[in-house]
């Protein structure tokens, strides 16, 4: 029998192993995939910065992209609100052919670039554009990347090959060389993998930066669920130290907002709080540590 050996994730193609070398085949090569994210992480972090900044002053995130691709920034575009508290008009899902409500992803939207140079007409001036593709020539991603681009707007693209145009015209190029998947063509595999691994960590250092981590926790979540309002109970018991009985009495004082709990459970009066938050842009440890410091003073 001829082997090609053309595949990257194992020495023969996988269908041809034996199963519990194809699964190892396979895991190898997710691990190769975060390799290639690993050689990008100043990249990751540039992107993170230029992200806050404009969530902070009220702009607002596009995430662009089609196919497997647009599932990872679907997923990651999706947790932000939830997770960080980022308003949900701050994020928009420019996805080829839109969101799926039925699981069925047409192909040949990949193509509609005229569509997708439209869909970016609606970007504010200084929104940023996220725009990922696994091989970097997308169609519908690169026309949406290019109209942003001569609209002034910040473009940051995730790619995995290198030097592919999409990376070229961005203002942050995130290359994620993967090279060749397991099964040839199919990126939601080591490309899928690279991908939302990047963009988890780009959303999460940027969710750092505007203050929505403190100690670990996520002080900014949105707490209007069951299971999220222990959690929130449980963070402002922690951050705060005291009883989750005392911390409960906050959360609703507050209507659950999170940081703002976290100080009235420390002693902070509700409309002193409210303007420590403000002034320091939300800035959790700040507050906190001006509210000792005029404790210490008294």
């Amino acid at each position: 029998m001829r082997h090609s050996g053309r595949h990257s994730g194992a020495k023969w193609p996988i269908d041809e192993l034996g199963r519990e070398s194809a699964l190892s085949a396979m895991l190898a090569s997710h691990g190769a995939a975060l390799d290639a994210v690993a050689s990008a992480q100043g990249e990751i972090d540039e992107a993170a910065g230029q992200i806050a900044l404009a969530l902070s002053t009220g702009r607002t995130l596009h995430y662009v992209a089609a196919g497997s691709s647009a599932l990872m920034a679907l997923a990651d575009a999706c947790e932000l609100p939830g997770t960080f508290g980022i308003t949900q008009s701050q994020i928009r899902i420019c996805m080829a052919g839109g969101v799926p409500v039925d699981g069925v992803m047409p192909g040949d939207v990949e193509d509609e670039v005229d569509g997708a140079a439209k869909a970016a007409q609606a970007m504010a001036s200084d929104d940023v554009c996220v725009a990922v593709s696994a091989s970097g020539t997308t169609p519908y991603t690169l026309s949406f990347a290019r109209a942003a681009k001569a609209r002034g707007n910040m473009v940051i693209a995730v790619a995995n090959v290198t030097g592919s145009p999409l990376l070229d015209l961005a203002d942050v190029a995130i290359a994620l060389p993967t090279g060749p998947e397991v099964v040839e063509g199919s990126t939601r595999l080591g490309a899928g993998t690279a991908q939302k691994v990047a963009l988890n960590m780009l959303s999460t250092q940027a969710g750092i930066l505007l203050g929505h981590v403190h100690s670990g926790f996520m002080v900014n979540l949105v707490a209007d669920n069951i299971k999220l309002r222990k959690r929130a109970s449980r963070i402002v018991a922690q951050v705060a130290g005291v009883t989750e009985n005392a911390a409960d009495t906050a959360l609703r004082a507050s209507s659950f907002d999170t940081k703002l709990a976290v100080l009235v459970a420390s002693g902070v009066d509700m409309d002193v709080a409210r303007q420590r938050l403000e002034k320091a842009d939300g800035h959790l440890r700040k507050c906190l540590s001006d509210h000792a410091q005029n404790e210490n003073n008294l």
